[in-house]
């Protein structure tokens, strides 16, 4: 078995690799030719410690494998973040673990990665304004991607109950890009978005259906276990609703809220990859709202590990090379 540290993953998972990646995920899914095997949470003996167990597999890619998310209060007063990952990969000729890669800081690009790659489907090309609501480990990696696929945005509002909470997010925004910022209410930020994003680990509706204006594209990042919300039913009711996975987010994610009316057929939930396959449509009028939900897909770390993998391997070929 080999490891891959949390260094050499900084290194080689750039933000290309990234998308490129997801796109695949998305795209196999909606073919039928990978699939996502039931999550598993459990807790550590730590008050509030909690991890999540997600597998799947890609006969498209030959991969099969393992994610495990974990959130551990009270790292940070170690210097540790409070969310880590590990990736493994199941060798398919033995089933005995092949790699095990650290992965907290892909995580984060990988989630983004996959909002960037929805926005950029459904999000009005002419939007100016982007409001994040959180302020905490994920919203700057949605912030990177999200200025990636729209640099034309002008302005960023940050949504936070405590606006002391979003110094780090500001300065990152300063030393980085030449685009004014805000820390506003939560209502403020998603009364003026052209694009909202939610990345809070809520357990309750933080945006109301009066605060969204006609047009505006929506991604729900936060909700990844039963119980947590961000969205309003009756936003969720009003809009068009895309998803990673339809099938995942009815149970997990943000639409879960509305699993009965997708049951009944009253809402429907469209998969993010139909519509990059051209089978679905996107955004099909400038006043509509559209929600992306990202419940977290573990093919996407899966396939984001094989490019990783792939890369560090170019790199060592490389440097053997230049030694001779």
């Amino acid at each position: 078995m080999q490891l891959v540290t949390e260094a050499e993953t900084r290194r080689f998972a750039d933000p290309e690799l990234c998308m490129e990646a997801v796109r695949e995920c998305f795209i196999a899914l909606a073919r039928g030719t990978a699939q996502l095997n039931p999550i598993v949470i459990g807790k550590g003996q730590v008050a509030g410690a909690t991890f999540s167990v997600k597998s799947g597999w890609s006969t498209d890619h030959g991969v099969a494998g393992v994610k495990i998310g974990a959130y551990w209060p009270g790292n940070e007063l170690a210097g540790l973040p409070r969310h880590n990952s590990t990736i493994f990969l199941i060798d398919q000729q033995t089933g005995r673990i092949a790699t095990a890669m650290e992965a907290a800081g892909l995580n984060g690009l990988r989630t983004a990665a996959a909002d960037a790659i929805a926005t950029d489907l459904l999000a009005r090309l002419d939007s100016e304004t982007l409001s994040v609501i959180g302020s905490g480990n994920q919203a700057q990696f949605e912030l990177q991607m999200l200025l990636r696929v729209r640099p034309q945005i002008r302005k960023v509002l940050i949504g936070v109950r405590d606006p002391r909470r979003a110094g780090n997010l500001l300065q990152f925004l300063a030393d980085r890009y030449k685009v004014a910022a805000e820390v506003v209410d939560i209502e403020t930020a998603c009364r003026n978005a052209d694009i909202l994003v939610t990345a809070t680990p809520s357990r309750a509706p933080l945006v109301e259906a009066g605060w969204v204006r006609p047009g505006t594209h929506i991604s729900a990042m936060g909700a990844d276990q039963a119980g947590k919300q961000e969205l309003s039913i009756a936003l969720l009711k009003m809009a068009r609703l895309f998803a990673d996975y339809p099938a995942q987010s009815i149970v997990v994610g943000e639409f879960q809220h509305v699993a009965e009316d997708v049951a009944s057929g009253s809402v429907g939930i469209t998969a993010i990859g139909e519509v990059l396959l051209g089978q679905t449509k996107g955004r099909v009028s400038a006043d509509e709202i559209t929600i992306f939900d990202s419940s977290g897909v573990a093919l996407q770390d899966l396939l984001v590990a094989q490019r990783v993998l792939a890369a560090r391997d170019v790199s060592s070929i490389g440097k053997s090379n230049n030694a001779i």
